[in-house]
């Protein structure tokens, strides 16, 4: 195994520090260099280490030891496998292609701004590559809260404006929540396993019977972690307002990074929760009703950002939907497929912003066909991608999970082709609304509309090959294909394969399943295609539109059932226990100390003859305890 495994982190850690170190003395140019430039060298050793790995070189790569306590060994190293060298390559390849863009993007910024903005997003990419190549759960928990940390900086990277600021801290405060179950979960396996590797945890839990409840308990904490880092129901309302920072960061941290961290986490356990099939069942119903209703939300979004934003916590309802269903590779590989058309579509997205003067409200688009060609056909590609039309790359990823979900519940199935109609409306409507049809901005946006400048028109054509094509490593035995990427993946989920007793599907029933979620899928395509081309929506949404519209008043009930009670009892402790019980008795202490002094300062008078009565008072009252009392 390469020791070069350390520099894949390494370098956007040297990025970060040097751009955020030297911001006020770089130029702009050599900012975008250095950040750029780091990301890049370590997707050249991803690509090397991948072969090294597809050669059949895996292993653990110990650095230094960092924990040593009694019998509890935690080592700082990083586990190079088939799983790990996937994800490398995802968080690298994506992330160079968004700095790129981000170069391009961000050039309003001042310098010193602009070398903050790269230096957070190299901090990013590193952090989200320690979770994954952490050899054990305790780099991997550091990882995640460097992601955590990230998210917070750059969704609130124009801090001055408040409702960016506020969107910040919602998204570190949600993820502290499932952090917390995740942190839990770590403790139990120290307490249950006595280590934190994964090849001890993980090979431990492989004899324990199925549905123990110490499997149980800590996939659930686990998943806990996941909800929160992944944008799942409960734990989801922060996701959309993360649209609050700069376009390129949406990219980033919905399409390869840190969304995906739950996605990595529940893959790499799989074998804990291939043991706990109560938890899987969780898993799934949790993610096919986040898939539902992120959907259902994205139908009467009109902020481009917002569609695209549901439309990521719906995917990842899928992943999960894959994941609850023991399709590990079928998760694995709509990560990296939506990591390339999710990457396009936020890109393109932003191509649209930038050409509109920043207006993001697809009211006011339309036409934009013709004025920004390049940013058009690879926007349509990622629609098509993530609608699953074959032979785009969406089609075999979310064919693969439906098919298992079959295989375990025809509920599941049923729902999860809802789900697939669904976001083919809505991302073709979004289309339709914005590129079709007659513009419907103002005259002197019309004038100004112009292509983005090479810098990110290069990365959406890069991005929407990759849409198109990444699907062929995964075309199943059913198609001809021996699905290259399950072969790869193999050794990963070896055990769990091995205790899954899912009914195998023929090849009639797998074609009747393809045809039955590809044809609705193009149904819904071109009705939004013939609908919002013609007549966008313009008015104001009535009725459960506006229940829609409105996000099923998700953040209103949270508002109102968790933010103001805690703010009432925030107050409360403030205001009562705080100020008149704590503060008042410590400040009564010194005031009654205070007032005894000046009482007792009293006695002394100068008086002589006080003195001495005193005295024989004080004689008189010992005689009397010592006669009377004791």
């Amino acid at each position: 195994m390469s020791k070069l495994v350390y520099l894949v982190p390494l370098f956007p850690l040297m990025g970060f520090l040097i751009n955020g170190l030297a911001r006020k003395s770089l130029s702009k140019s050599l900012t975008g260099i250095i950040g750029s430039g780091v990301i890049l060298a370590s997707f050249i050793i991803s690509v090397i280490l991948f072969f090294e790995v597809k050669a059949g070189h895996t292993g653990v790569v110990q650095l230094f030891d960092f924990i040593s306590i009694g019998s509890l060994q935690i080592p700082f190293a990083f586990q190079v496998d088939q799983l790990s060298a996937i994800f490398m390559l995802i968080i690298t390849g994506v992330g160079f292609l968004i700095h790129v863009y981000s170069t391009a993007y961000m050039q309003e910024e001042t310098s010193a701004h602009y070398a903050r903005y790269f230096s957070f997003l190299n901090l990013f990419v590193f952090s989200m590559l320690l979770l994954v190549l952490g050899a054990n759960y305790l780099i991997m928990f550091i990882g995640w809260e460097g992601v955590g940390l990230c998210s917070y900086l750059l969704i609130g990277y124009w801090f001055k404006n408040k409702d960016f600021s506020t969107a910040g801290r919602k998204a570190f405060i949600m993820n502290r929540i499932g952090d917390f179950g995740f942190l839990l979960a770590v403790f139990w396996m120290i307490q249950h396993f006595g280590s934190l590797n994964f090849a001890d945890v993980l090979g431990k839990a492989a004899g324990m019977p199925l549905n123990d409840t110490v499997l149980v308990g800590i996939t659930l904490l686990l998943f806990l972690g996941a909800v929160g880092k992944s944008a799942q129901i409960p734990l989801y309302t922060w996701l959309p307002d993360a649209m609050a920072g700069p376009t390129p960061v949406s990219a980033l941290i919905h399409a390869a990074t840190m969304v995906t961290a739950g996605i990595y986490m529940i893959a790499r356990s799989n074998i804990l929760y291939t043991l706990a099939p109560t938890t899987q069942g969780v898993v799934a119903i949790v993610g096919l009703a986040t898939a539902i209703l992120a959907a259902s939300i994205a139908l009467k979004q009109n902020d481009i950002k917002k569609v695209l934003a549901y439309s990521t916590v719906s995917q990842l309802g899928y992943m999960f939907l894959g994941l609850g269903v023991g399709a590990y590779t079928g998760a694995v590989f709509h990560v990296m497929t939506h990591a390339f058309f999710k990457a396009l579509l936020f890109l393109g997205a932003g191509a649209v912003i930038h050409a509109m003067h920043q207006e993001q409200d697809m009211r006011k688009m339309g036409g934009l066909k013709k004025h920004l060609p390049t940013t058009h056909w690879t926007f349509l590609v990622a629609c098509i991608a993530i609608s699953g039309i074959p032979p785009l790359s969406g089609f075999f990823s979310k064919d693969e999970i439906l098919a298992a979900a079959f295989s375990v519940n025809k509920i599941y199935w049923i729902i999860g082709v809802l789900g697939a109609v669904l976001t083919a409306f809505y991302m073709f409507r979004l289309y339709a609304t914005t590129f079709l049809g007659k513009f419907r901005g103002t005259q002197e946006q019309e004038q100004h509309l112009h292509e983005a400048p090479k810098a990110m028109t290069w990365p959406l054509i890069i991005l929407a090959v990759l849409s198109a094509v990444a699907g062929l490593i995964g075309i199943p035995a059913v198609l001809g294909g021996t699905h290259e990427l399950d072969h790869f993946l193999s050794p990963v989920f070896a055990g769990s394969v091995a205790l899954q007793h899912a009914p195998h599907l023929d090849h009639a029933t797998e074609y009747l399943l393809m045809g039955v979620s590809g044809g609705l899928s193009a149904l819904a395509i071109l009705y939004a295609v013939s609908r919002f081309s013609k007549k966008p929506d313009m008015e104001p949404a009535t009725g459960f539109g506006k229940v829609l519209e409105n996000k099923w008043y998700v953040d209103e009930l949270y508002n109102t059932v968790i933010v103001q009670p805690l703010r009432s009892l925030s107050l409360l402790l403030n205001n009562v226990v705080e100020k008149l019980g704590i503060d008042g008795i410590v400040n009564g202490v010194g005031k009654l100390v205070n007032y005894g002094g000046r009482q007792l300062r009293l006695l002394q008078n100068g008086q002589v003859g006080a003195y001495i009565l005193m005295m024989v008072v004080a004689v008189l009252i010992l005689f009397i305890i010592q006669l009377f009392v004791l």
